[in-house]
């Protein structure tokens, strides 16, 4: 299957990456990707940019090195009542966002905490993406997290960088193995996410793409394969 598209980047403004817009734009191109998302980490996670950065996304081209462009933001998820760090009249000028758990941000609760704190946040119509949910120090109920994304029209994200066993979430293979056979069950789609913190990463889903195979996952299944499928889920072409 081709992948034309990576929904999860970050950009030095994100205070922990090392490329520019430009630098990533032109990687995506390089990839041969279509479409491509920049997600800066929202303003709660150390280092990062201030609200002010989302307001003036505006300023940015869309179209760049010849690859569309989905500005927005990975948030962070606060609290058990799926509280984000952005408000609503941000969220709604955003491009796409994804909606993600953080030790410096959230410290892990109880599995019924870390739940709903997924859930409540996928219940805001805003949030496009339920980003790495496979983080063992959160441990969660996958079958309620599926379900709430299929009841809300949102997507689950497969994140490469988790895969790749040098960051922060530990063997998150089998966890990964479980929440797709659970998306697969439930017809819910998921998106492959590089998680691309420089520009060199942009568009690198190869662990990603060996484990679905592996799992014989629904490729109508994943949205990667064509950005008409994606556009259906995220705030520039929806609302």
């Amino acid at each position: 299957m081709n992948y034309v598209l990576d929904t999860h980047t970050h950009t030095f403004a994100s205070g922990h990456s090392y490329s520019t817009i430009r630098e990533m734009a032109y990687s995506a191109k390089e990839r041969g990707l279509e479409l491509l998302g920049i997600t800066e980490h929202a303003p709660k996670m150390p280092g990062s940019c201030h609200e002010f950065y989302f307001q003036n996304l505006k300023v940015v081209d869309r179209m760049m090195c010849g690859v569309e462009l989905l500005l927005g933001a990975e948030l962070n998820i606060l609290d058990v009542n799926g509280t984000v760090d952005l408000p609503d009249s941000i969220l709604q000028k955003l491009d796409i966002t994804i909606a993600s758990l953080h030790v410096p941000c959230m410290a892990p609760g109880t599995r019924l905490e870390n739940t709903k704190a997924y859930v409540n946040a996928i219940k805001n119509p805003l949030i496009n993406i339920v980003g790495h949910p496979d983080d063992r120090r959160y441990p969660v109920d996958y079958k309620e997290i599926v379900l709430a994304a299929k009841e809300h029209h949102t997507l689950i994200e497969l994140n490469n960088a988790s895969l790749g066993g040098n960051g922060p979430r530990v063997n998150a293979r089998p966890l990964d193995i479980e929440l797709l056979g659970l998306c697969a069950e439930y017809s819910v789609p998921i998106v492959v996410g590089s998680d691309a913190h420089i520009d060199t990463a942009v568009g690198k889903h190869d662990m990603a793409e060996a484990l679905l195979k592996e799992v014989n996952f629904p490729e109508h299944l994943i949205v990667n394969q064509d950005v008409d499928y994606l556009k259906k889920y995220v705030n520039r072409y929806k609302l």
